[in-house]
């Protein structure tokens, strides 16, 4: 048979996490599987490579499976039974037992200790070796065909070489191309749209702020008739904002901020917790101890930034010199209002360069949790983010891609388990 007609136990469709997850676990057991990996591009494992920085923000120190699933606006539920078999702390043994120790910083994100991403993509490339695994790159798939005889399917790619495969695992992320397959076998692909990004807006409160971080808010969008509150440190950027809050609010109302064009208003309570009334009382108190000071100079039991309250109090008519003694009761009522419940136009969506992630792919009523394997065609198996499933920045996504493989994997191992018993089983 000529090298570009070959058969294969199974092929992975996807040089990405959790391809290479899904490739290791199936080729370790049973051992002796014939599995390839296709990778479209020449250099696989790149989104692993820009992960964190470039350090790879691994997985999240969460384990808890019921915690987990709180970190994925899509997919919570169908990955409570995953989680509950291979999760983070499953993802730390299977990288340190192999020479990568990791370690977990203050915001709960876990980075091997070299904090270079080589390290991981070395442990899998060496893992993807050692169980035999065939690696094609520049090997772009442009139709699958299911086959009624022989292996159950042919694969062909770009340069129109033909492969056979008698299982398939898809693992192409967020790309077109592997949306393109799903669905010409028989799938149904959610639309695909941004999720974990920044907040495009112009605001005189914000200008010249680049830099100035809140400590932790409570932040509210309103689009597309829904509304979604979430909290977290705030970051002000250049072109508007960003930090944990943001991100969480992009992901959990990512269709609605689609639908609405990323036109929406935006509330931040940047007390965090706080009430206006509780505020109003904290001001009151701060007002008849610190009568001589400054308004402008801020309010020590409040974590807002001197350069952002100074600017806030200027917003709301506030003259820079007034002390706290001769702020009226109105200007109070006003500094409040602004404080817990500040608007904001958000007029379109920035990036966030350590994340590229997408809510939408195949749907996941379509495919059976426990194996991974397609419900609509027999034979296939999916893993990472071809599923309509996305998590929060802070090493969910990896974890899920992780978790998703593994599990493919070991159900592709039962399977071919169960195909060679029955071959040799007397006739």
């Amino acid at each position: 048979m000529s090298p570009s007609h070959k058969t294969y136990d199974c092929v992975v469709i996807g040089g990405g996490a959790a391809g290479f997850f899904g490739a290791i676990t199936l080729a370790n057991s049973p051992p002796g599987a014939r599995v390839a990996i296709l990778e479209a591009t020449k250099h696989p494992l790149t989104k692993v490579a820009v992960s964190g920085g470039g350090r790879c923000n691994v997985t999240h120190n969460c384990f808890d499976p019921a915690e987990l699933i709180t970190h994925y606006p899509r997919g919570s539920v169908e990955l409570r039974g995953p989680f509950s078999r291979f999760q983070p702390r499953e993802t730390v043994s299977w990288f340190e037992d192999r020479g990568v120790p990791l370690k977990a910083e203050a915001d709960g994100r876990i980075f091997p200790t070299t904090d270079n991403s080589q390290t991981v993509i070395d442990c899998l490339l060496l893992a993807v070796g050692s169980a035999g695994v065939e690696i094609r790159l520049d090997s772009r798939v442009v139709g699958i065909r299911r086959n009624e005889t022989g292996p159950r399917f042919s694969i062909r790619d770009e340069a129109g070489a033909v492969i056979d495969t008698h299982r398939i695992l898809l693992a192409t992320g967020s790309s077109a191309l592997g949306y393109n397959l799903a669905r010409a076998l028989g799938h149904t692909i959610v639309p695909p749209v941004p999720s974990l990004f920044t907040f495009k807006l112009s605001d005189p409160r914000l200008e010249g702020l680049a830099g100035v971080a809140c400590p932790s808010v409570s932040a509210t969008i309103s689009a597309g008739g829904r509304i979604v509150t979430k909290t977290g440190p705030l970051l002000i950027t250049h072109w508007g904002l960003s930090g944990p809050a943001i991100l969480r609010l992009s992901a959990w109302a990512a269709r609605e901020l689609h639908t609405a064009k990323y036109q929406a208003a935006l509330t931040v309570n940047l007390t965090g917790a706080l009430s206006a009334e509780e505020t109003r009382e904290l001001l009151r108190e701060f007002r008849e101890t610190h009568g001589r000071k400054r308004v402008a100079s801020g309010c020590d039991a409040l974590p807002i930034p001197r350069r952002l309250w100074e600017r806030l109090v200027a917003h709301v008519g506030v003259s820079l010199d007034l002390s706290w003694s001769h702020l009226s009761r109105e200007q109070l009522a006003t500094l409040v209002e602004e404080i817990v419940a500040g608007v904001y136009a958000v007029r379109g969506k920035g990036e966030f360069k350590e994340e590229f992630v997408t809510a939408g792919g195949i749907a996941l009523e379509e495919v059976n949790f426990r194996t991974m394997e397609s419900r609509v065609t027999p034979g296939v198996y999916f893993a990472g983010e071809i599923l309509d499933i996305d998590g929060v920045t802070g090493g969910f996504n990896f974890q899920s891609s992780w978790t998703t493989g593994w599990i493919a994997g070991q159900a592709l191992a039962e399977a071919m388990a169960g195909d060679i018993a029955i071959q040799s089983s007397p006739r």
